[in-house]
C-alpha cells in the first residue's frame, strides 16, 4: 500500500504527517512511528502526526513521537496540521480541543487552559507546584504546569550553560513524574522576553516546543517574571504566548510545509 505523507516544520521541529481523515489507514502502532521517525533509515522527523477524522473536531490529530510513545499535545504541529488544514479549525488532541487559525503572517493556536493541580500534571505525590521543593544537581524549585501534556521549569541564570542533554533525561524518568514529564529550562531576559531550551519528554532535545513554550511562559507569568504576552526565544526561532483573563493560552507563530512524498506501508510496518 503506497501512502502520501506532507512533511512539515514549526521553528525545526519537524513532523511527517499522514492525513487519513478522508482515506482510511492501516493502524500506527510504536514499532511504524519509530521507523518512519528514523533519520538515517526512516523519513526522519521529531513526531509523526496523524489525522482522522473527529465527532468533536474538525479533525483528530494523533502525535508519535521518535521512541513510539503516543503524547497528548504538541504546539509546533497544531500549527503545522493547521496550515495544511488551510483554514480555521478545531483539532481534537488527547490532552483537550485546540482552535487554530491564519494570524499574522503565522499561526495562532488557542491551546485551552493551563493546569497546576499537582494530581493533573501529574506527580507522584501531593507538592506546592509554582515552587516545587526538589532537585537535580544545579536545577531547583521548578514550576510545574500541564498544558495539555507535562511539564517542568526551572529558571536559571543562563539556560545555554545547562548540560541539558544529561539532566534532561534523568528528570523526564525520575519517579516523581509517573507519566515521565518534559523539561524546561529558562532564562528571563526581560517582562517581554524570555529564552528556552527543551528536553523532550520521548525526543530529547529539540530546537523548538510549542507546549513547552507555553509552559514556560506560564510558570513565569504565575511568578510575575514576564508580563501576561511574553515572547519565548527557542534554538529554532521566536513564538509569541498570551495568557488572557479568561484562562486561555495562545500562541502564534510560523509553520512551514517542507515537501510531499509517498512511501511503501509495509517497508516500515
Amino acid at each position: 500500500m503506497r501512502v502520501s505523507f506532507t512533511k512539515m516544520h514549526g521553528l525545526g521541529n519537524d513532523f511527517v504527517v499522514l492525513d487519513a481523515r478522508t482515506a482510511e489507514l492501516p493502524e500506527v502502532n510504536a514499532r511504524f512511528a519509530r521507523n518512519i521517525a528514523d533519520r538515517r533509515e526512516g523519513i526522519g522527523c521529531d513526531q509523526l502526526i496523524l489525522l482522522t477524522p473527529s465527532d468533536a473536531g474538525d479533525f483528530r490529530m494523533r502525535i508519535f513521537n521518535p521512541d513510539g510513545s503516543e503524547v497528548e499535545a504538541c504546539g509546533n504541529a497544531s500549527r503545522a496540521v493547521a496550515l495544511l488544514h488551510g483554514q480555521p479549525a478545531t483539532i481534537e488532541t488527547a490532552g483537550g480541543l485546540i482552535f487554530a487559525q491564519p494570524a499574522g503572517g503565522g499561526i495562532a493556536v488557542d491551546m485551552g487552559e493551563p493546569r497546576f493541580e499537582w494530581e493533573v500534571i501529574p506527580l507522584a505525590f501531593a507538592m506546592d507546584t509554582l515552587s516545587m521543593p526538589v532537585g537535580w544537581e544545579e536545577l531547583n524549585n521548578p514550576v510545574a504546569v500541564n498544558v495539555g501534556n507535562p511539564h517542568v521549569i526551572f529558571f536559571v541564570d543562563d539556560c545555554d550553560a545547562v548540560d541539558l542533554a544529561r539532566l534532561g533525561p534523568l528528570i523526564e524518568n525520575d519517579p516523581l513524574f509517573p507519566n515521565r514529564v518534559n523539561v524546561n529550562v529558562a532564562t528571563v531576559d526581560s517582562r517581554s522576553a524570555i529564552r528556552l531550551h527543551v528536553w523532550e519528554r520521548g525526543a530529547g532535545l529539540t530546537r523548538a516546543c510549542g507546549t513547552g513554550a507555553c509552559a514556560t511562559a506560564i510558570a513565569a507569568m504565575r511568578r510575575d517574571l514576564v508580563e501576561r504576552e511574553t515572547r519565548v526565544t527557542l534554538p529554532g526561532g521566536d513564538l509569541m504566548i498570551g495568557w488572557s483573563d479568561a484562562n486561555r493560552i495562545t500562541m502564534t507563530g510560523p509553520a512551514t510545509a517542507s515537501f510531499t512524498g509517498s512511501f511503501d506501508w509495509s517497508q516500515f510496518a
